[in-house]
């Protein structure tokens, strides 16, 4: 199976992150990619019948059993650094490894600090990395510049600012044209498509645009 994110670039692999992870075959749908896991996501893994081919972190949360795995299958690598959280140690791993389109999975951290922490992290490095979350059956893409999609009918469309955008869309049942969505004051969630291409265009900010998953279809 080739795995492609919304525009059609190729997957080069996949960041585990310590979270709500999607059912085995989801999982064994990109075995064919190399798998990063962030710290105690590596035990959720290995219970689900994967071994990363690579465990980034300070080792705080994983079991020494699955260190053990990793480390015959792949590679440990220990990182204390507290300036920087296990997902975007993972992410410097990937980067090193010269890795750019990235899936992310796991995003939600349990506590809502965490999670959010995590969506900072992924809008921060989605400026030079391409990278996309999955949760459930959505994924998310940080956007920055023009987003350009062939949509489902009718399909689910959420454009939610980081923290403003000012922009224009096309092929949406509730258009924008040069407004601005603001993080506490105004969002862009549960639009609809009415035409198959869809675009939206950032005019100033950021955005998190939400569409529906074919990643594992």
């Amino acid at each position: 199976m080739k795995h492609v994110l919304t525009d059609g670039q190729s997957l080069e692999a996949v960041i585990v992150l310590n979270g709500t992870l999607p059912d085995r075959s989801i999982l064994e749908s990109f075995s064919t990619l190399p798998f990063v896991a962030a710290d105690g996501a590596a035990n959720a893994l290995f219970d689900a019948g994967v071994i990363p081919d690579l465990l980034v972190g300070d080792l705080d949360s994983v079991r020494p059993n699955v260190v053990e795995a990793v480390s015959i299958h792949g590679q440990v690598i220990e990182d204390p650094d507290q300036e920087y959280n296990d997902f975007e140690k993972a992410l410097r791993v990937a980067a090193a490894s010269l890795w750019k389109n990235i899936l992310v999975l796991g995003i939600h951290g349990g506590e809502l600090e965490h999670t959010l922490n995590n969506w900072s992290v992924l809008m921060r490095h989605g400026r030079s990395m391409r990278l996309v979350a999955l949760d459930g059956g959505r994924i998310g893409v940080p956007v920055y510049d023009l987003f350009e999609y062939e949509a489902e009918a009718d399909e689910v469309i959420s454009i939610i600012p980081q923290p403003h955008a000012r922009l224009t869309t096309s092929g949406l049942r509730w258009p924008l044209t040069d407004e601005v969505l603001q993080l506490g004051s105004r969002e862009g969630a549960r639009n609809r498509a009415i035409e198959q291409a869809v675009s939206v265009t950032i005019h100033e900010g950021s955005a998190l645009i939400f569409v529906g998953s074919r990643l594992a279809r």
